[in-house]
């Protein structure tokens, strides 16, 4: 098989899944409440810290601004952990993939897994950060509720990118590169923290270009009770960096374990 050939997918994925479903079960309450204590304290500490110094954004206040970036930056950073650390780990170190392939289940099968699983924890993670801004009052509407599918979308975007990275990856040292160059700065261009109109002309037109700018114009609307303007542009393009990324991520899997 070419290493670039089409993915060849069977419902045998669902069984992997569900291997990491029941694994991650066991420490479930821990794993949540770590996706959780970061993005909420960085929330309500900005939120209503510089809310004090900046009374209002966009015609909202800063902290209900910042709501839904936080949800888009914590998803993303929920589906890249883990591809990049766990799954580097079922991989390369603890040799899992390998022992499964001792059954009939094929490669292919066990990456779209990997990225349908890291989407289901990260839409976990996101729905139980969704929940805690509710509780706060910064998405009283019912409009709310139509975030977790640009969630589940958002992980499987990143998903796929950290893919990439994962099977490249030498050692778990090597995901620094990706979050200094790639997911550190595409923090500060996408619009969590500030409205994108606030960079120079050149740089934001790159920066709308971003996964994560697509997942922030999607999330905050819906949070605030509008629809988003262009949501169906934004969903593409979330979807147009997905398929793109598992095929490349699937062929260079291929390439280290089927050579």
């Amino acid at each position: 098989m070419n290493a670039f050939s089409p993915p060849c997918l069977t419902p045998r994925l669902f069984a992997v899944w569900r291997r990491n479903f029941l694994v991650w079960r066991k420490l479930a309450l821990p794993s949540i409440v770590g996706n959780l204590a970061d993005p909420v304290i960085y929330m309500l500490g900005l939120g209503y810290g510089l809310g004090l110094l900046v009374p209002e954004v966009e015609g909202v206040s800063y902290i209900a601004f910042l709501a839904g970036g936080t949800l888009a930056y914590s998803t993303m950073n929920a589906a890249t952990f883990e591809v990049l650390y766990s799954g580097f780990s079922r991989m390369h170190v603890q040799k899992t993939w390998d022992a499964i392939m001792n059954a009939p289940v094929a490669l292919d099968d066990i990456v779209a897994a990997e990225l349908l699983w890291a989407a289901s924890k990260a839409t976990l993670a996101g729905t139980a950060i969704l929940a805690v801004i509710a509780l706060f009052g910064f998405a009283a509407s019912p409009l709310a509720l139509a975030v977790i599918p640009v969630i589940f979308l958002t992980g499987l975007c990143f998903a796929a990118v950290g893919l990439i990275m994962t099977a490249v990856a030498p050692s778990y040292d090597f995901f620094m590169y990706y979050f200094t160059l790639f997911i550190t700065p595409m923090t500060l261009l996408s619009g969590v923290f500030f409205p994108q109109g606030q960079l120079p002309d050149g740089v934001r037109v790159v920066a709308e270009l971003l996964p994560l700018s697509h997942a922030v114009s999607l999330a905050r609307p819906l949070l605030l009770g509008q629809w988003p303007s262009q949501a169906l542009l934004h969903g593409a393009a979330l979807l147009a960096i997905t398929l793109p990324a598992f095929w490349l991520a699937l062929a260079l899997t291929r390439r280290r374990l089927l050579k």
